[in-house]
């Protein structure tokens, strides 16, 4: 599992406004990860949820909240 190199809970906050914002006006779960993508993002599934991702290095950002999961 890699560790999320930039520690700052503003950049994360931020992060997670994009993800939720982009998952608001996205149509279905494909088009919200399609969207993510060009941000530079991704979503993981796991074990303990789904995780937001930096592309192309795969470095955990965060956990997503439960109300955006696809």
């Amino acid at each position: 599992m890699s560790v999320m190199i930039n520690k700052d809970p503003f950049i994360t906050a931020q992060v997670m406004d994009l993800v939720l914002r982009e998952r608001a006006v996205a149509l279905s779960s494909r088009e919200w990860k399609h969207r993510l993508a060009g941000y530079g993002y991704a979503i993981k599934s796991t074990d303990h949820g789904e995780i937001v991702e930096t592309l192309p290095h795969h470095v955990e950002v965060g956990v997503l909240p439960d109300q955006a999961r696809a």
